[in-house]
């Protein structure tokens, strides 16, 4: 399951949907927040925008490597886009597997290839006010890289 949404999501139903399953012996999930330092600058807030259909269809791309790649019973990744504000949820990613090490690492990858693959772009504005595209980092590169 893949969404990109403006909406919130609730951790907990995520959760939910991902354990459904009594083989299901991991569930794995990571969310990502809105920060409030980053590039050494305090940040208030920040604007996520993409690009409809290539996003989601990178994302599904992504999330067949993975299921590829590892027995997994599930996977979720929701994205939000967008006004977010500092410690907002941006991102969400779960996995369900038999095993933990299939679970944990199938997620590592998906974080780590949707930072390098889907098509989102980050806007921050800092606490002066200011706005500022964010780019994209060496160590984002670097972590997919390994996979």
């Amino acid at each position: 399951m893949i969404r990109v949404q403006q909406e919130d999501f609730c951790l907990a139903s995520e959760y939910a949907a991902l354990s459904r399953s009594h083989q299901a012996g991991a569930v794995v999930t990571f969310v990502g927040r809105v920060r409030e330092m980053n590039q050494g600058a305090a940040v208030s807030g920040m604007i996520l925008e993409h690009y409809p259909g290539m996003t989601e269809h990178a994302l599904a791309q992504i999330v067949s490597e993975a299921q590829g790649r590892w027995p997994l019973l599930e996977c979720r990744v929701i994205h939000r886009v967008g006004a977010l504000a500092l410690g907002d949820q941006i991102v969400f990613v779960g996995v369900a597997s038999a095993h933990r090490e299939a679970a944990f690492a199938a997620c590592h990858f998906i974080m780590d290839y949707l930072k390098t693959r889907a098509p989102f772009w980050k806007k921050e504005t800092t606490a002066g006010g200011e706005t500022r595209w964010v780019d994209a980092r060496d160590s984002d590169s670097q972590a997919a890289d390994r996979w």
